[in-house]
């Protein structure tokens, strides 16, 4: 039973706000989401606390809630720039771009500081000669009282913009001068992550892994209403997502960390990412796959199958195989220096540090390339590959194959991809609700002199970039 509505004061919405946190860390989504639905109905009125609330519905998977909450703050609040910046990310999430582009050169003229508002409205469309905002952009780049942590947002901003229109050359010397002012920012260090990826290698060799059990008679095997959609962040999972969740059987959860976390508190403390690994690879497989179903029961689905699309489960596919033998999991590839570039030409919120220098970029995409071939040798047959470019060019017949893997009847409906008005919650937001386009093809080609450095590392590394 839902609870009561609580009567709202500061000290009981921080204790329990708390609390849905932290029945989101345990994977206890659907409680979470109870509380969630009685902490907004003691919040109306109250503008901060109804925004923090959108933000735990979000992490909750429940995009349309968040929008209802952050227009609710930005009713109370109709002039405050972080309000509507707020609501604007809401309304990306759930597909109104051009409502969501209004709102931001709302925030602009409120605040014209704000680096992330020009850089997510220059993501929203294609700019075009006539209605574009490179000038406004630069005049902001180049004031002499803006801050300087804005400089990555404003230069990734207007970098995006000149490509757009065809200005390749400045395009490219305003990305690096982003990515570098961010770089500046981290601590990152790719050792780190190389060192890890060969850990997980050694840890998780041929000897773990034996032909699965086979199912009882009449009864699916663990794990098989699981889709796992996998790969480098922008190579292109979130199409393959949008495709498989346009059928009637398929819904996506989109990125969630449900499986990481539940290995996580399986484990429970841990000395370092070593002892983490070491652990991992000798853990109750059956308990993580059944830690993990439960989890994701909280997502309050609908459908028969689902999707978690979180590109860095690569790391788990040794994992996953064990805990969850009945999953498809779907491995997406692309042309290695598009797969760069794409990261490198996008500014994350969140995660992802390798992407900001091109020798770090090259680096991890080498370590990644490394495992992906140790669990193509350890645990063959255990994901299906799919190119990119291949979806690009042969749509339905890549549609086609992807489904049949699944084991899912053809329907037509998975080629109109972008009529799907599921939220989305990633940096291709945008382009996923566009129809299949070809210009993100080959695009290296435009900056292949800016890009030598990152091919030269590929190359010597045994990567064919031809």
């Amino acid at each position: 039973m839902p609870d009561r509505p609580i009567r709202l004061s500061l000290h009981n919405f921080e204790e329990r706000r708390l609390e849905v946190e932290m029945l989101l860390g345990r994977g206890q989504t659907a409680v979470a989401r109870e509380r969630l639905k009685s902490l907004e109905a003691a919040a109306q009125g109250a503008q901060q606390e109804l925004g923090r609330i959108a933000e735990l519905y979000t992490r909750a998977g429940r995009h349309a809630e968040a929008l209802r909450c952050q227009r609710g703050a930005t009713a109370l609040s109709p002039r405050d720039p972080r309000v509507l910046y707020n609501l604007s990310a809401a309304l990306i999430a759930v597909g109104e771009l051009a409502e969501a582009e209004r709102v931001l050169t709302e925030v602009i003229a409120l605040d014209r500081h704000d680096a992330d508002a020009y850089y997510n409205r220059a993501t929203l469309r294609k700019q075009t000669p006539d209605h574009n905002h490179v000038a406004e952009i630069l005049a902001e780049l180049d004031s002499g009282d803006r801050p300087a942590s804005g400089v990555a947002g404003l230069c990734y901003a207007v970098s995006k913009e000149l490509e757009d229109l065809g200005e390749y050359t400045r395009a490219f010397e305003y990305l690096k001068r982003g990515a570098d002012a961010r770089r500046k920012r981290l601590t990152y260090r790719v050792e780190a992550d190389e060192a890890t990826m060969a850990a997980i290698a050694q840890a998780f060799d041929r000897s773990r892994f034996s032909p699965p059990a086979t199912p009882v008679s009449g009864q699916p095997a663990p794990g098989f209403q699981t889709i796992f959609v996998i790969g480098l962040p922008r190579s292109g999972t979130t199409l393959v997502d949008r495709i498989l969740s346009s059928h009637t059987d398929v819904e996506s959860l989109g990125e969630i960390n449900d499986f990481a976390l539940s290995m996580m508190r399986i484990l429970g403390n841990v000395a370092d990412k070593g002892d983490l690994i070491e652990r991992a690879a000798a853990m109750n497989f059956r308990a993580l796959g059944e830690a993990y179903l439960t989890s994701v029961a909280g997502y309050e689905r609908t459908r028969a199958r689902f999707i978690d699309k979180t590109p860095l489960n690569y790391l788990y596919l040794g994992l996953i195989h064990l805990a969850l033998p009945g999953a498809r999991v779907i491995h997406l590839r692309r042309h290695p220096m598009d797969s760069c570039l794409a990261m490198y030409r996008t500014l994350f919120r969140m995660g992802y540090p390798f992407s900001y220098d091109l020798t770090d970029l090259g680096r991890y995409y080498l370590a990644y390339h490394r495992l992906m071939e140790h669990w193509r040798t350890v645990a063959p047959g255990a994901m299906l590959e799919v190119d990119y470019e291949a979806v690009i060019e042969n749509q339905e017949a890549e549609s086609r194959r992807i489904l049949a893997y699944c084991g899912l009847a053809w329907q037509p409906e998975c080629l109109d991809f972008h009529l799907n008005d599921a939220p989305v919650a990633t940096a291709s937001a945008a382009q996923v609700r566009q129809p299949i386009y070809k210009s993100s093809l080959a695009r290296w080609r435009r900056y292949e002199r800016e890009l030598a450095p990152l091919a030269e590392i590929l190359v010597q590394g045994g990567i064919d970039i031809a």
